[in-house]
């Protein structure tokens, strides 16, 4: 039987990138947005080996439909991939809350809500593991995106919750840890990091990353999988320099 993925924000970017990588080698997809024209037509191209349907990550109730929808298609969920994510960029004082509430919702409540409704079909396939999108800015917190930060520390912490809660199920949790990826998501950002440092990750650089993620050996795999030169380096500072040291390498590539 097929390997499947079980992919939130499909409709474009990572998401829609990762879904097409698996298909070409064989995995069943589900695609999952609340962006259906684009869905459908991701679908349509990539033909029978996906399938799609609406989900609203902040909602129980879709998520039960989806994933039911998902289980009646394919027969079992080997990845569940939660992608979906939105930010809001800018100083905190100049910002509309409202934004930095919608980012909270969508990126933590929603990978939350996935991995807990997931957890029953994830239990009745051997080795199934969840796929975080977590982010460099959870290495260290990025001026002009706190609550982008904030929800990808809160993702980084519930994936070493959950990675250590569910081993009694034989279910890694891992996450993905990219800094800025060349899609809409970083149109128009109002940030220094990424005016100073730049986008020079793709789509496809982190979808690879997934698909390492998603085969590695449960038993030998870490945790976090940061995407990229400049995430790898500062992922691997963050764990042996002093505190004051790491803060004012941050500030200074950051600001």
């Amino acid at each position: 039987m097929n390997k499947t993925i079980f992919i939130t924000g499909a409709a474009e970017g990572i998401g829609a990138q990762t879904a097409r990588y698996f298909i070409e080698r064989g995995w069943k997809v589900g695609l999952f947005d609340i962006q259906m024209d684009k869905l459908a037509a991701l679908a349509n191209e990539l033909g029978g080996q996906a399938m799609y349907a609406k989900l609203d990550v902040c909602n129980p109730e879709d998520w039960q439909q989806a994933l039911d929808a998902f289980i009646n298609w394919a027969g079992r969920l080997d990845v569940l991939l939660n992608n979906a994510g939105v930010l809001v960029s800018g100083p905190l004082a100049s910002t509309d809350f409202a934004g930095h509430a919608r980012s909270i919702d969508i990126n933590v409540k929603g990978t939350l809500l996935g991995c807990q409704k997931a957890l029953p079909y994830l239990r009745q396939t051997e080795n199934s593991r969840v796929i975080n999108l977590s982010s460099a800015a959870a290495i260290y917190g990025v001026p002009d995106l706190s609550s982008y930060s904030a929800s990808k520390f809160a993702v980084r912490g519930l994936t070493e919750a959950l990675d250590l809660e569910w081993d009694a199920y034989g279910i890694r949790v891992m996450d993905i840890m990219p800094l800025f990826v060349q899609t809409k998501m970083v149109d128009g950002m109002n940030a220094r990091a990424n005016k100073r440092l730049g986008v020079h990750l793709t789509p496809m650089d982190v979808a690879q990353k997934i698909w390492r993620v998603a085969h590695v050996s449960p038993k030998f795999a870490k945790t976090h999988w940061p995407v990229g030169l400049l995430s790898n380096l500062s992922y691997m500072s963050s764990g042996w320099l002093p505190a004051r040291i790491d803060r004012l390498l941050n500030r200074f590539i950051m600001t």
